[in-house]
Formats: structure tokens, C-alpha cells, sequence
């Protein structure tokens, strides 16, 4: 008697799982280590959809198979993006996860004995040890208990630092380290938090995470810091001493660490402080507009908010509502 092998029917009345199913992946290569991440669909998943039920996708972060199932479901709320035969959600928000060699604005939120707890968006808070910064004079020593003792006048409580990601540990905490002259404390300007990491928007590690540009309407030039974690600061730009930079860079380090670690700001002119106020403006217009982060997105539209602020005799600086959104088509080009 001969044998009939059917193929397989879908059982009655069930309905395929949308997304992923109806998909091939872009790869052909068995297992081949293709790296790229390609957004599959710009449709935001929510905690408990169900991905797909297909055999052939494995299932990556934020995703989770119910123990009555086999369908890949979506444990938080994102968009979904592959890697070869890889789903994952990425988050539409989420906390900060360090990397060796970023730049991060920071909190200092505790002293210690010898370091301080320093609040940098991430899970944890990041550490700063006393040997990790540069000493008054640019001493290179060994730090005594003479130095603990005076850890608070180099970094108190509140005080906002720029640093470098130095070292991972295995909890996920990260060792920061403010060896050079371009990092330290903060002062003369205006801090910023964004947030939405993961969903496009929000700052985006890119070539250059700190600069200077020319400010518009007769103001002086203007410091920009962007923070990976998305902790900004945007500052009066002070000029450095071109004769303690002429001696050398130990000199330098003596010269300048006077004021390193000093908590007084310098006088702000009105128009510098209107035009700070407007790049925090554009920043948060950014954000608001899905929009992401980094020089020249940032250098654009400050340009386009001082022409959209020259239309009206009060030069409004608030950059929000309908006023964000046609600032962010002239940047996307939709408009």
C-alpha cells in the first residue's frame, strides 16, 4: 500500500503571528556572523505581544518564550530588530549602560574615604577615585591621607564633572577618570537631561562629543558637552592662557589647576546667557521631535532657531509645540 507523506496544515481557526513570520532574513549564510542591526518594522511592540511562533528566529533581549508556548513574545516596550536569525526589542527608554571610553556627565551624589559615588543615568553609580583626578599644581604623586582629608574641595555633593569611562567592573559599575584638562568640574552654564535611548532619539555617540561654536546676536562663543548618558551642559566658553600653553603641557597643569577645581562662576553676559538658553531650546525640541542628538544636528538647528526667532520682534527663545515640530521638518527636509 503506498505511502502519502501531506504536508503539515495549520491548526483550524489559529491565526499566524504578524511581525516576524512574514519576514526572511537578510542572511542566507548558516549561522554567518553578520553584525549589522537592521529595524524590522517601525510598529512599537508592547510587554506580552507575540513576535512569532516560527521556529527558525531565536530570540534575543526583551523577548521571553511562556512556559505554555513556543511563540516568542516581547517583554517590554520597543521596536523590533534582528541580527541574522536573532529577534530583540530595543527599548524605547532605557537606563544608561557604560562603555569603556565614553565621555559622561556626571553628579557627584557621595564622598568617601577615597572616591566618590558619582550619578551618570546608569543602573549604577559610577565611581571616581581620588587617584583618578589630577591634583592642584599638576603634582604627579602618590595621594596621601593629607589629600582624603581634603577630597571634599576638589568634589563635594552636587558638584557636575565631566569624565572618561576607564574601567568596567563585573556588577556593571564603571571607574571614571578625569586625568586631563578637558575634564573636571563644571561651571558657567546650564545643565540638560534627555532621555530615549534605544528608540533613535537622544544623544548618539558620534565623532565629536565636545564643542565650540560661535554664538549668534552679538553673544561669545558657546561650549557644548554632550554626554553619552545623556547628561549635557552647555557653558560660556572661557579662553585658556595661550602663554601657559606656549611653556608646555606640565606648566599648563600648573597653571590652570587654580581654578579646576573652583566652584565660582564667571560673569555671563545677557546676550551669552539668551543664547545658551536657546541651544538648551533646540536640544529639548530634538528630543521632543524623535529627533537624535550630536554636533551637527545640534549646529543645524541653532542655526534655524535664530532665523525662526528673527520673524518675531520678541525673539522667543521657548522652542516647543508647533514651534519644535517645524523646526524638526526643516531638519528631517519635510518641510
Amino acid at each position: 500500500m503506498p505511502i502519502t507523506i501531506l504536508r503539515p496544515q495549520q491548526p483550524g481557526g489559529a491565526q499566524r503571528p504578524p511581525a516576524a513570520d512574514d519576514l526572511d532574513s537578510d542572511s542566507d549564510s548558516d549561522g554567518g556572523a553578520d553584525l549589522q542591526e537592521d529595524s524590522i518594522g517601525d510598529e512599537i511592540l508592547t510587554p506580552g505581544t507575540v513576535i512569532t511562533s516560527n521556529p527558525q528566529w531565536m530570540r534575543g533581549h526583551g523577548t521571553y518564550v511562556p512556559t505554555d508556548s513556543s511563540a516568542i513574545t516581547s517583554s517590554l516596550a520597543g521596536t523590533l530588530t534582528k541580527t541574522n536569525k536573532l529577534l530583540s526589542v530595543r527599548p524605547l527608554r532605557a537606563r544608561y549602560t557604560p562603555e569603556i571610553g565614553d565621555l559622561v556627565v556626571g553628579r557627584i551624589v557621595e564622598v568617601q574615604a577615597k572616591r566618590w559615588r558619582v550619578d551618570v543615568a546608569a543602573s549604577q553609580l559610577a565611581i571616581l577615585q581620588i587617584s583618578a583626578i589630577n591634583l592642584p599644581g599638576g603634582i604627579l604623586r602618590k595621594r596621601t591621607e593629607t589629600d582624603e582629608l581634603q577630597i571634599r574641595s576638589f568634589f563635594a555633593e552636587g558638584d557636575l564633572v565631566v569624565a572618561e569611562v576607564q574601567q568596567l567592573h563585573q556588577d556593571g559599575a564603571a571607574s571614571l577618570h578625569t586625568r586631563s584638562l578637558k575634564y573636571g568640574k563644571l561651571r558657567n552654564g546650564v545643565f540638560v537631561s534627555v532621555s530615549g535611548t534605544g528608540g533613535g532619539a537622544g544623544v548618539v555617540r558620534a565623532r565629536r562629543q565636545v564643542w565650540t561654536m560661535d554664538a549668534a546676536n552679538a553673544a561669545g562663543q558657546i561650549d557644548v558637552i554632550l554626554g553619552v548618558n545623556g547628561y549635557i551642559w552647555i557653558s560660556k566658553h572661557v579662553e585658556s592662557d595661550v602663554a601657559a600653553e606656549a611653556v608646555g603641557i606640565n606648566r599648563m597643569e600648573e597653571s590652570v589647576s587654580s581654578k579646576v577645581y573652583s566652584s565660582q562662576n564667571d560673569s555671563i553676559d545677557v546676550p551669552t546667557m539668551r543664547e545658551i538658553a536657546r541651544l538648551r531650546s533646540v536640544i529639548l525640541a530634538l528630543v521632543e521631535n524623535g529627533l537624535r542628538v550630536d554636533e551637527d544636528m545640534v549646529t543645524r538647528g541653532y542655526n534655524e532657531a535664530v532665523e525662526m526667532g528673527r520673524e518675531s520682534v520678541e525673539d522667543d527663545l521657548y522652542l516647543g509645540g508647533e514651534k519644535g515640530k517645524r523646526l524638526a521638518a526643516v531638519l528631517t527636509g519635510q518641510e
